[in-house]
This record gives C-alpha cells, sequence and structure tokens, in this order.
C-alpha cells in the first residue's frame, strides 16, 4: 500500500511539474509578443513590410521572475526597419540590417504605465554597405555611388571607401559613418558638412559608444545604464 502511495505522489509531482513548464512557457511567449508589440510602437522597429522584431525574456522559471517584477536578461532583435534622415530628404530612407539590444536587471517600475528600467543594455547595430549604397545613390540622383569597407575606424567613427558623384562632384576616397548619441551621420569625401542624418529610437539613456567598418557592413555599438524604458530620445 505504501509502494502504491509513493507512486502516486511521485507521478502527481510529475504531472504537476510538467503543467508548471507548460504553464511557464505559455507565459513567457505571451511576455515575449507584449513586449515586442510595445518596442514596435514606441521606437518604430516595425515600419517596414520586411521587418521582424523577437524578444526573449531568459530564465527559468518566467513565473518567478514576473512574481517578483525582476528579469535577469531581455534581448531584443529587431531587424530590417528603416530610419528616415532628420531633414525628411526625399528617398533618404536607411534600412538597417539589424539591431540587438541586451537588456540586464530589468525591473519593471509601474504596471499601469508598462515602465520598467534596466541597470544595463548593451547592443549593437549593423548596416549593409548595400543598403548604405543605394541610399546615397537615391539623395545624389545622378547615378550609382558605391558604399564599402575602408582600413581603420576613430572611436565613434567608421571608416568607409565611397565612389561616385555626389552633390555634383566627383567623390572618390574614404568617407566617415559617425554614430553619435542616437544620431548616425555619413560624411562623404570633400563635403563641409553630413550628407546625410539618421536618428534611431533608443531608450532613454542608451548611447552609440563606438563604430567600426568590418567586410560585410558599419557595425555600431552601444551602451546604457540605468535605462527607463519607458521613455526615448525623441517621439515619433
Amino acid at each position: 500500500m505504501r509502494r502504491r502511495w509513493v507512486k502516486v505522489l511521485a507521478v502527481t509531482v510529475v504531472i504537476l511539474a510538467v503543467l508548471f513548464t507548460v504553464a511557464d512557457r505559455v507565459a513567457v511567449h505571451y511576455a515575449d509578443n507584449e513586449v515586442a508589440r510595445l518596442a514596435e510602437q514606441k521606437y518604430g522597429y516595425g515600419n517596414s513590410t520586411d521587418s521582424h522584431l523577437d524578444v526573449s525574456i531568459e530564465g527559468f522559471p518566467f513565473l518567478t521572475q514576473a512574481f517578483g517584477q525582476d528579469f535577469d536578461h531581455v534581448a531584443l532583435t529587431a531587424k530590417n526597419f528603416t530610419l528616415d534622415t532628420t531633414s525628411n530628404a526625399q528617398g533618404g530612407y536607411l534600412g538597417v540590417q539589424q539591431l540587438r539590444l541586451d537588456l540586464h536587471g530589468v525591473t519593471v517600475t509601474s504596471l499601469t504605465a508598462r515602465s520598467a528600467e534596466a541597470n544595463l543594455v548593451t547592443g549593437t547595430l549593423t548596416l549593409s554597405y548595400d543598403q548604405l549604397s543605394g541610399v546615397l545613390t537615391r539623395l545624389a540622383g545622378t547615378g550609382p555611388v558605391k558604399v564599402s569597407q575602408a582600413p581603420g575606424s576613430d572611436g565613434q567613427a567608421a571608416h568607409v571607401r565611397i565612389s561616385g558623384t555626389v552633390g555634383g562632384r566627383q567623390a572618390d576616397g574614404s568617407g566617415t559613418l559617425l554614430a553619435q548619441g542616437d544620431e548616425i551621420s555619413l560624411n562623404t569625401p570633400g563635403a563641409e558638412r553630413a550628407t546625410a542624418t539618421w536618428r534611431v529610437g533608443l531608450p532613454e539613456n542608451v548611447g552609440f559608444s563606438a563604430a567600426r567598418a568590418t567586410p560585410d557592413g558599419v557595425r555600431i555599438d552601444m551602451v546604457g545604464h540605468l535605462v527607463n524604458l519607458g521613455a526615448s530620445r525623441f517621439s515619433r
């Protein structure tokens, strides 16, 4: 009789563990989708037909973290969304290949306002040379302009090689893609001012920290401390 009771208890524990795991995964899936929806609305990461946004709340069990309103790590990956120039130049939209944000030590500060704070945020933004070439070609309006990798970088300024006609003159040499604050500026050879500037929707207190040209595109690093996830640097 005792052995049967122990067997029933063991089966019950297993069933409860399975049900808890299923409930936990259902809850985290809902939370992932809800956070992704809010990020799309707040920061504009889902503004094109090809864009894709994925949020992953790491750690198990999720429900324990949710009850405590504290999360160790939340990862956000946005792909194929676009940025408009700060001057709203015709044809000046720039496609972002990928933006990745890793949020560490996230605490929910208000359920009603749907706001939270992260102790540390790190991330990267990647721009392809095809997208950079395309936007310069559209802005120039005088023929194809090619952007490719150039050696070296200077902190927040990535060196790129630009060839083609820009602003009515031949541009063939080294330009820079400067990433400061939440703005990206592209400077062509011989130009006195930036050819175009784009602003990226980032959480408050997150800013660009470095930029470098890689064989596949320009990679921009970012970092932020005590980040308010309920506010961005600008309103759309």
